[in-house]
């Protein structure tokens, strides 16, 4: 966990993500690579090609130039390697190609989740990096003063394509030592007796020398549901979920678990991306 991406709109939901890298950093020794995307209007970008609307975006370049550098001098980056981008790109964007450009092994965000027709259309910027990112993202919704990740909550089905990600999971649960709680969630759409479901997980950890488990049965009405009240049950510090990297048609008809968990769980949330 070299570099951390923190993306900013330098908004409250913005700090709480930049306050938990830092904390993950110090844990690691990483660096932070601090983001923020100057998205212009059509108009703008229009204009840019004539020249005027150069002075426009130079000072708001300049504006976040200074929020950047304020936000450099906070006390709890102290100490830690911190780099500042400024980009002229859609937010979303922006995000994945400086991820891959800088070799990011974490991104750190701040959500506060959306709702109604934004969610259904549009979603957050989160929302869609968290579908298509190739490396661990962590949402943060709320203020931790100390991020922990004592307990963490991983719900899947564990089948083989699970492996690759859980591998990563298990990564950053050793930095953490953290402990899972793996819980596969019965639905009546999709249930498993007691004995099917314990030898699905049974198999699936085989080969995995991570010792610091246990293995759970919960049932609910859906997957979401069930994810979010047994990690409330146990007092869950962080969720942990894979996702397939739906897009267009199929993300709309199948929807994703783990879209819906960053918009509705109070809780971190931390995805890998299948």
């Amino acid at each position: 966990m070299k570099r951390i991406l923190v993306p900013t709109d330098f908004s409250k939901h913005a700090e709480y993500a930049l306050r938990v890298a830092a904390q993950i950093a110090k844990k690691n020794n990483s660096e932070i690579c601090l983001l923020h995307m100057l998205e212009m209007p059509h108009q703008a970008s229009d204009a840019v090609s004539a020249g005027s609307a150069i002075p426009q975006i130079m000072y708001f370049k300049d504006m976040a130039i200074d929020k950047l550098d304020e936000l450099m001098d906070s006390d709890f980056l102290d100490g830690i390697n911190v780099s500042e981008i400024i980009q002229f790109e859609k937010a979303f964007d922006g995000i994945m190609e400086i991820s891959k450009k800088n070799d990011v092994n974490l991104i750190v965000m701040g959500s506060h989740g959306a709702s109604g027709y934004e969610e259904m259309f549009i979603g957050s910027n989160a929302e869609k990096v968290v579908r298509t990112s190739d490396v661990p993202v962590l949402v943060i919704k709320n203020e931790s003063g100390d991020f922990k990740a004592d307990k963490i909550v991983f719900a899947s089905d564990f089948s083989e394509e699970i492996k690759k990600p859980f591998a990563k999971l298990v990564e950053f649960a050793t930095v953490f030592n953290s402990h899972l709680d793996l819980v596969m969630i019965n639905t009546p759409n999709s249930f498993k007796s007691t004995a099917v479901a314990e030898k699905i997980m049974s198999d699936f950890l085989e080969d995995s020398n991570f010792k610091n488990y246990s293995t759970h049965i919960y049932n609910d009405v859906n997957v979401e549901k069930g994810i979010l009240n047994y990690s409330s049950s146990v007092d869950a510090d962080l969720i942990g979920m894979c996702t397939h990297g739906r897009t267009g048609f199929s993300h709309f008809f199948n929807g994703s678990i783990s879209e819906d968990l960053v918009n509705h769980t109070v809780r971190p949330v931390i995805t890998f991306k299948i």
